[in-house]
């Protein structure tokens, strides 16, 4: 299989919040990059095509995209 990823992404579990219109919902960061990330939720849901991903531990905000969602894994990109 080919690396697509722009930078090398490192293990992670930090807990981490996808912010939009005003909500928010928890989420896990699983894997992280300077370019991007690997999110899981709960529950597979609808993203839009931009939000916020916040990651309180690290006092961090990233605009994002999603590039890839496989039922409650979620691949963003860091815009």
């Amino acid at each position: 299989m080919t690396e697509r990823r722009g930078a090398p992404r490192h293990r992670v579990f930090k807990r981490g919040t996808i912010a939009f219109s005003g909500a928010g919902f928890d989420c896990t960061i699983r894997n992280l990059s300077a370019t991007g990330a690997r999110i899981d939720v709960e529950a597979p849901v609808a993203l839009p095509e931009e939000f916020v991903l916040v990651i309180e531990t690290d006092k961090v905000k990233h605009r994002c995209r999603p590039v890839w969602v496989a039922a409650r894994r979620i691949g963003v990109a860091f815009q």
